[in-house]
């Protein structure tokens, strides 16, 4: 690969068509497709923001909407986490298929209550998945599949963010992979802190570069 691709793309997936965008590097040395949380789209500042520290790491990026727009008016429709994997899913297949992304090592990026849609697609893929990084995720509500993900798997959780920090050590000791639990001290849910999400991208890109590469 000698150009970076850089394509506004449209995923097919589960009988409808996502809107994404799709960032590959030149000599890429893998692949993190990105599963938002709950009220948030492939748009999502923070998700953007380590997206663009992970491709300065030479990584590539899939940042996709996992619903459509008149989905995501629905409430209960952001916390069908079966939808979401099926769509998770579909975009992994869609990049498989695809010339420039088919031989890249694969990883996901999960931020709230797309962190339980990126476990339980890992857990389905098994081998196919080489890492998994999750931002203040709500772990919990893939706790029944985490025994069955093998992929490398990071938990990345605000030290103030109580609630989620104690889900997601509970779960951690489910995982039988390699994993580890990163809190940043003093951060909440969102990691807005001076320095906060800085310090989740470089733990992000650490992880993926270790794993994906």
């Amino acid at each position: 690969m000698t150009d970076q691709t850089d394509a506004q793309v449209t995923v097919p997936a589960d009988g409808v068509e996502l809107a994404g965008e799709l960032v590959v590097p030149a000599g890429a040395t893998g692949l993190v497709v990105f599963a938002h949380g709950s009220g948030s789209s492939r748009l999502s500042p923070r998700n953007t923001f380590v997206a663009e520290v992970l491709r300065a790491r030479g990584l590539g990026t899939l940042l996709f909407d996992l619903l459509t727009e008149s989905e995501d008016r629905t409430y209960e429709t952001r916390f069908d986490i079966d939808r979401l994997t099926t769509r998770l899913l579909a975009a992994t297949e869609w990049l498989e298929s695809r010339e420039e992304t088919g031989s890249l090592a694969l990883g996901y990026f999960g931020a709230s209550t797309g962190a339980a849609a990126a476990l339980r697609a890992a857990a389905r893929l098994g081998d196919d998945v080489s890492a998994v990084v999750a931002r203040g995720g709500r772990v919990d509500l893939a706790e029944e599949q985490a025994p069955a993900v093998t992929a490398p798997t990071l938990f990345v959780v605000g030290g103030a963010d109580t609630e989620v920090l104690a889900l997601n050590r509970a779960v951690l000791a489910d995982l039988t992979c390699t994993k580890e639990l990163a809190v940043v001290e003093g951060a909440g849910h969102l990691f807005e802190g001076h320095g906060e999400l800085e310090t989740v991208a470089d733990l992000a890109g650490e992880w993926f570069e270790r794993h994906l590469s």
